[in-house]
């Protein structure tokens, strides 16, 4: 049932009228955030790279399935580079490291460069 007098349980005792004196407020700057940069990984031709090592490359250094790694390795074959995968830039410069680094251990010349998307 509903009673005319307040609630007076939790009474919050009125303080002095502050009128805004003394009050600081700051106003909000919008910040102005650019998203990072883009940086693709492109692979290069030669002619002493076995395409199935570039396909194996494709797959574990960019996660590309069977058909997209042979479909990329054919085209770096045909048109001499193909972009293997756009990442910010200290992902795409580790994994051209990291491709790199397969190649040399395997004795093969695979160039792998980063440029700006």
């Amino acid at each position: 049932m509903a009673s005319n007098t307040p609630d007076r349980s939790n009474p919050i005792p009125p303080g002095p009228p502050d009128e805004g004196q003394g009050s600081v407020v700051e106003e909000r700057q919008l910040q102005r955030v650019e998203p990072p940069r883009a940086y693709q990984v492109v692979m290069l031709n030669d002619d002493y790279t076995p395409m199935e090592f570039v396909v194996m490359v494709l797959q574990q250094h960019f996660h590309h399935d069977i058909d997209a790694a042979t479909q990329i390795m054919l085209k770096i074959h045909h048109e001499g580079r193909a972009v293997c995968g756009v990442y910010t830039r200290d992902v795409a410069a580790t994994k051209v490291e990291l491709v790199l680094a397969a190649a040399r251990r395997a004795g093969h010349p695979l160039q792998c460069i980063l440029e700006v998307a």
